[in-house]
């Protein structure tokens, strides 16, 4: 047995195969892989990794299975699957998945062939377990891949106090410890003790706080911006470089090969230095006509070249930046009132307004290098089509702007 003192659980007894899989490559190089991507721009402290996390999903794991009663391989197989389930995240964790996703098919839970493969692979058939039905449970198959990945899940208990702790934001303050002691398995389904519907909002109200205070911070949305668009690039340089290869990247590796690369070499400067974008344009979501949102990679990047083009600009100096529709998965959580499984969507009346408040937080963004915010979000407000009245603001002398005031300035 190991153990491992952890900043949010305090003490992490590993053992077992989980003990097995800890100094395997595939997880050690999980502690190169910030949590939170380049949100440490945004919030100098958050420099902590998917290695921290991939313990504490297997502490909680740990803690749920003792307490539901769960033992023999099953309980194995969870144990592995909660210290291998972000084995399979590319550098700076979800910001450039979008661009992996397109070149190979693979989303960061898709592992079956990392987990078959190499030490990973050695070490669970070693300890008995089949690298398939381990990688099912990592995306969410079967009664128990539920507790590695849905809507009650221990990574989101882990991720939110985590992510809350190495920010400094009070916002992600949920209690895991309740909320494991309250799970439980019926017919199937992992749903929580009756009496526990106010733990099942804690994990709602966490979430829909951090996204605009952490996870779609304005900077963080540039940045993760930049990095995409080199990322891309980079790959479209280097024939010799594959969208497989830059998955297995860690942050290091690719920040490296930005920097060595000419025509990214400007983005790894300007990350080294924090030297973003700025905003030239930040649209409400009823100012975003319904083409736009459907758009898909391609109509973008084109768009992005048409406005610079437009304005005597590098294609590498617009972003324009189409989150997808806001989605509350929480609400799907299942909770136990008196003898009766029901969706927390049904039972919460915090619902409603947590949904309303996340549309209302949404927000497009067009990002450029800041002498020239007010004429990109001039020449982007015409092609995209956006209502001027939405909401949209431009980054003007160092301070935000409404849009009505540098459109009447012409």
């Amino acid at each position: 047995m190991t153990t491992i003192k952890d900043s949010v659980h305090d003490h992490i007894e590993v053992e077992g195969v989980a003990a097995d899989l800890l100094d395997t490559p595939a997880v050690q190089r999980l502690r190169h892989i910030k949590q939170l991507g380049t949100v440490q721009l945004a919030y100098p402290s958050a420099n902590h990794t998917r290695f921290e996390h991939s313990l504490g999903v297997y502490h909680l794991a740990e803690q749920a299975l003792d307490q539901m009663a769960v033992d023999g391989i099953d309980a194995e197989r969870v144990r592995a699957a909660a210290m291998l389930h972000d084995v399979g995240h590319g550098p700076f964790s979800h910001n450039i998945e979008s661009l992996t996703h397109r070149k190979t098919g693979k989303y960061h839970d898709d592992v079956a062939d990392l987990l078959a493969e190499g030490q990973v692979g050695d070490v669970l058939r070693a300890n008995g377990l089949d690298p398939g039905r381990v990688a099912g449970l990592v995306a969410g198959e079967g009664q128990y891949g539920q507790l590695v990945s849905g809507e009650l899940d221990v990574d989101r208990m882990d991720y939110l106090v985590r992510d809350a702790h190495h920010t400094g934001v009070p916002y992600g303050t949920i209690d895991p410890g309740r909320l494991v002691r309250a799970l439980r398995f019926v017919d199937g389904e992992l749903v929580l003790a009756p009496g526990n519907v106010q733990s099942a909002e804690s994990l709602l109200v966490a979430r829909a706080l951090m996204n605009p205070t952490v996870y779609s911070h304005h900077v963080a949305r540039i940045s993760k911006a930049m990095l995409r668009s080199a990322a891309e690039r980079l790959l479209r340089s280097d024939p010799e470089l594959t969208a497989t290869e830059l998955r297995r990247m860690d942050d290091h590796g690719l920040i490296v090969a930005l920097r060595l690369c000419e025509e990214t070499a400007e983005f790894a400067r300007r990350y080294a230095e924090r030297d973003l974008y700025k905003r030239a344009v930040w649209a409400e979501l009823g100012g975003v006509p319904d083409w736009l949102l459907d758009a898909d990679h391609e109509e973008v990047r084109t768009l992005e070249a048409e406005i610079a083009a437009a304005c005597d600009l590098d294609p590498r100096e617009v972003l324009v930046d189409v989150p997808a529709e806001p989605s509350m998965t929480e609400s799907t959580s299942r909770v136990m009132v008196g003898d009766e499984i029901r969706r927390l969507g049904r039972q919460s009346p915090l619902v409603k307004a947590l949904r309303t408040a996340q549309y209302q937080q949404w927000r497009l963004g067009v990002y450029t290098v800041g002498t020239a915010t007010e004429r990109v979000g001039r020449e982007a407000v015409d092609r995209l089509d956006l209502d001027v009245q939405g909401a949209l603001v431009s980054e003007r002398r160092g301070r935000a702007s409404t849009l009505d005031e540098f459109v009447s300035a012409e």
